[in-house]
Parts: structure tokens; C-alpha cells; sequence
């Protein structure tokens, strides 16, 4: 059985048991956190699809750990007119553990 979620405006395919790395959550490490954004669910027989969502399902996981991803360098550069601009960003994720996915009685 595998689910197709939403978080963070970013779209995850996951089973039972897979840890996966979704933009920041507010949860500390340990605490458990339902997914309520649930667009698919497959069993192997049948798939139920949501329009967008599906009703009263939802994925249970638990926050593994908060951190930071690995730094990008953003560069900007005009030529001929002594412009350049130097930054660098890290952007916030959080690992989850899926314990269960909830399937709604249909």
C-alpha cells in the first residue's frame, strides 16, 4: 500500500515504514503528526483518488529531526555595469517517519 500526500506546496509518494524530507513543519523531534492533505491512495487492487483530497483519510507519522538542507549559492550578475550580488540560502526541512496510512471506508 502506498500514499500520494501534500505538504509544503511539494506532492510525496510514500508507503509504511519510508522516512522522507518535507519543508518545515512545526513539531519537535519524537512527537507524532497526522497528514490530512492526502491525494491517493493505492492498495494494489484498487486506488482511491481524491478530488483534490480524499475524505477522512490521513497518514500518521512521527518527526524524526528538524534541520537545514545543504547550502546553494545564489549568484547575480549583470555585465558591463559592476553589478554582482553573492548570497547563500539553507532551506528548513523536517524528516518524518510514516507509521500508518489511514484509508477512508468507501
Amino acid at each position: 500500500m502506498y500514499a500520494v500526500f501534500e505538504s509544503g506546496g511539494l506532492q510525496f509518494n510514500v508507503a509504511e515504514g519510508n522516512t522522507v524530507k518535507v519543508p518545515h513543519l512545526t513539531a519537535n523531534p519524537g512527537e507524532n503528526i497526522s497528514l490530512d492533505k492526502v491525494l491517493l491512495i493505492n492498495d494494489g487492487d484498487n486506488a482511491k483518488i481524491g478530488n483534490p483530497y480524499l475524505d477522512s483519510a490521513h497518514i500518521e507519522a512521527e518527526v524524526i529531526q528538524q534541520g537545514l538542507a545543504e547550502k546553494l549559492t545564489v549568484y547575480k550578475f549583470r555585465k558591463r555595469t559592476k553589478y554582482r550580488r553573492h548570497n547563500g540560502h539553507r532551506q528548513g526541512f523536517t524528516e518524518i517517519k510514516i507509521k500508518k496510512i489511514v484509508s477512508p471506508e468507501n
